[in-house]
Parts: C-alpha cells; sequence; structure tokens
C-alpha cells in the first residue's frame, strides 16, 4: 500500500478527527514494585476481560486549538490514494504543554492514530517516522510519548521504533476518575 504523508494546519483537524483511535483492550501492564520501588519497578503483562478504549471521548482533536497554541504544532495525514487512513499530531515550543517539559529541544508525538482495518500494515511506522524527520528539522533532540498501561499494543510499538520507557507515573490520572486506575507511561526516543 503507497502511503503518502499529508501536512494540514488546524483547519484540517474535523478531517484528522475522522480516523478512529478506538482499540480493544485485551491485557495490562501491571505495576509491581520491588521492595517498595527501591529496588526497582517490573511490569508484567496480564490478560483482561476485553474492553474498548476510545480516547476520543476524553479529548477530541476539535479541543486541541481551544486548549493551546497550535500554531507551531505539526499535524499530519497518511492517506492511501485519496483515503486517510491514519494521522499524527506533534506539540512543539508551546507555552502550558506539560509535557514538553519546558524545554526547547523537546517535541511530544501528542497523538497517533490509524484506521483499525489498516493497523499492522506500516502506517504507523510511517507516521511515527515522519513525527521524527518534522521534529529533528526543528532541532529537538528528542520526542516524547506518553501512553497507558492498558494500550499494550502501542508500548510494544514504541519500544520496537526504538524508544525508551523514561518514566512510569503510577498516580499520573489520579484526578480525573475516567481513567484514574491507568499508569502514565512516557516513551522517549532520540533523535
Amino acid at each position: 500500500m503507497p502511503i503518502a504523508i499529508v501536512e494540514i494546519g488546524p483547519e484540517g483537524l474535523s478531517e484528522y478527527a475522522q480516523i478512529p483511535i478506538r482499540f480493544e483492550v485485551r491485557s495490562i501492564f501491571d505495576v509491581e514494585l520491588i521492595d517498595g520501588g527501591l529496588s526497582g519497578i517490573q511490569l508484567h503483562e496480564r490478560k483482561i476481560q476485553p474492553y474498548l478504549k476510545d480516547y476520543d471521548q476524553l479529548e477530541s482533536p476539535l479541543e486541541w486549538p481551544r486548549q493551546f497554541d497550535v500554531s507551531r504544532w505539526g499535524f499530519f495525514l497518511a492517506r492511501d490514494g485519496d483515503k486517510n487512513i491514519g494521522a499524527a499530531a506533534v506539540a512543539f515550543n508551546t507555552n502550558g504543554v506539560h509535557m514538553l517539559e519546558e524545554r526547547s529541544d523537546l517535541a511530544v508525538l501528542w497523538d497517533i492514530r490509524v484506521r483499525p482495518e489498516v493497523r499492522e500494515r506500516g502506517v504507523g511506522r510511517v507516521l511515527f517516522e515522519y513525527a521524527a524527520q518534522w521534529s529533528r528539522q526543528r532541532g529537538c533532540r528528542q520526542m516524547k510519548i506518553e501512553t497507558q498501561n492498558v494500550n499494550v499494543p502501542a508500548c510494544r510499538f514504541y519500544r520496537a521504533m526504538g524508544c525508551e520507557l523514561g518514566n512510569i507515573h503510577r498516580f499520573g490520572y489520579a484526578a480525573d476518575p475516567r481513567v484514574a486506575g491507568e499508569v502514565m507511561l512516557n516513551w522517549y526516543f532520540n533523535l
């Protein structure tokens, strides 16, 4: 399948948002503290009763311009012919985006999504590589990606792309009852 990447502006987010980001959760990574964390942390995959997770129910791409100044962000559509099959967003140099850690050399892969019928066919890899190149062109040394312990396929994808798990924030979502039981996993990719 020939994949073309097209950069769009914030005005194209309605087209972007039409690509679903929901997936079936079949397993999670449980966090095990060794000696209360003093001797390390281990992740163990555990099968669970499957359920659907839809990140767009928590926050739609259409909300991003209302929450942040997205004028420096990159928005990309992956196309097969005239059909949008994937999308990605990269946050860069934006006040108020805590994930950027107040660093000018860090980009955040804010979102990446691939249509369910074309997942595991290289679309995510092409989008990831494009986002990394876009970030390099802006002088970034690293790209950061947040995911959760309920998104085991994403964790495996980021590791396969060469990312390293930078931190595990066990209580990162404690203030949001919709996801309070999930664990925040932040990955870093050296550019």
